[in-house]
């Protein structure tokens, strides 16, 4: 037994960013390509291609860029906010998954939790 947490911020009414976005951003930023990134999550291109451009609209910021022509990661790059942004993402979500699981440990101690199992 243990906690499990979903965490997203929510630009508006509506639009969240969590975990998916975070990868898809992340992935960008490893590979250097959306084509790569959406592939690698199973996603179309397409399909990739909108997200950002709805997240980055209700965000108010530009998260990805073309990376220049003639370098050696010619593609797409994470823009220094939205690398900032990413990361700083994670690290919420660590103190939230951290929190997550001192307060389940006082509400489910080992020991009620083995009786809880019988």
């Amino acid at each position: 037994m243990e906690p499990k947490l979903r965490v997203w911020v929510v630009f508006g009414r509506r639009l969240k960013f969590g975990d998916g976005r975070a990868r898809l951003l992340e992935l960008i930023g490893e590979h250097g390509s959306l084509r790569r990134a959406a592939a690698e999550l199973g996603m179309s291109y397409r399909n990739a291609w909108g997200y950002l451009r709805e997240l980055e609209k209700a965000a108010g910021f530009t998260l990805v860029e073309r990376a220049p022509e003639g370098t050696s990661r010619s593609g797409m790059r994470l823009t220094e906010r939205g690398h900032d942004f990413v990361v700083r993402y994670r690290k919420f979500q660590r103190a939230l998954d951290a929190a997550a699981v001192r307060h389940f440990a006082r509400a489910f101690p080992p020991a009620a939790r083995r009786r809880g199992s019988r």
